[in-house]
């Protein structure tokens, strides 16, 4: 009975402990990506947590795995957001505050639209979960806008996905080239809201798709 108590005692330590160090490598690893982008070293975030690389990637074998547990709060604040967005009697306003609030998920740490790049290519990756359920909710937010006619109807929810991403993409840069994150913004809601669309229709060029065919 004695060892009984013991065993299990342990291994209680034992899970307070890996659970210390889980919590210690995610904070560790959100100050890391915020001061050094995506890209930073796993290693040095190990050495910051005071742990080992190998304790790093029992708990996170890949980077992908590192940044979906520290985007973990982030999305979920995102989602608490869903509920109050839905309730704005326009859906085009609706739709935009949307996709202002996605392109502010992508933009918290340099370099993170690639990862969501490069996981909607590849379904292996941990935030494809991520990516499918933002396009989900992007659908609702379009449907309802194509509905009350103020959004393209031949606009997609994995389209604005993507323009969400490239948006956030650019966010860093839009100081140098003088102009604002919330401008780059407008200027796309210009490509998916009917209003903009009527009103630069005439003099607006015609993409060339891959078969040279000119398209909206």
């Amino acid at each position: 009975m004695t060892l009984t108590k013991s065993s299990s005692g342990d291994g209680g330590a034992l899970r307070a402990d890996a659970r210390r160090n889980r919590d210690s490598i995610l904070k560790t690893a959100a100050r890391h990506f915020a001061a050094y982008g995506v890209n930073t070293s796993l290693d040095e975030i190990a050495r910051d947590a005071r742990i080992g690389p190998g304790t790093l990637y029992r708990h996170f074998p890949t980077r992908e795995h590192l940044l979906c547990g520290v985007l973990q709060e982030r999305k979920e604040i995102l989602l608490s957001r869903r509920d109050e967005v839905s309730a704005m009697p326009c859906a085009g306003s609706a739709l935009r505050a949307w996709m202002m609030g996605l392109v502010d998920y992508f933009s918290v740490f340099n370099g993170l639209p690639q990862p969501f790049i490069d996981a909607i290519e590849a379904q292996a990756s941990p935030l494809a979960n991520t990516c499918g359920e933002l396009i989900s909710i992007t659908g609702e937010f379009l449907s309802r806008a194509q509905a009350e006619g103020v959004a393209r109807q031949s606009v997609s929810a994995p389209a604005l996905f993507l323009s969400a991403l490239g948006t956030a993409f650019v966010h860093g840069k839009a100081d140098e080239y003088g102009t604002t994150p919330e401008r780059i913004e407008e200027i796309l809601a210009f490509g998916y809201l009917s209003s903009g669309t009527a009103r630069d229709a005439a003099d607006a060029p015609k993409s060339i798709s891959k078969t040279g065919a000119p398209h909206d």
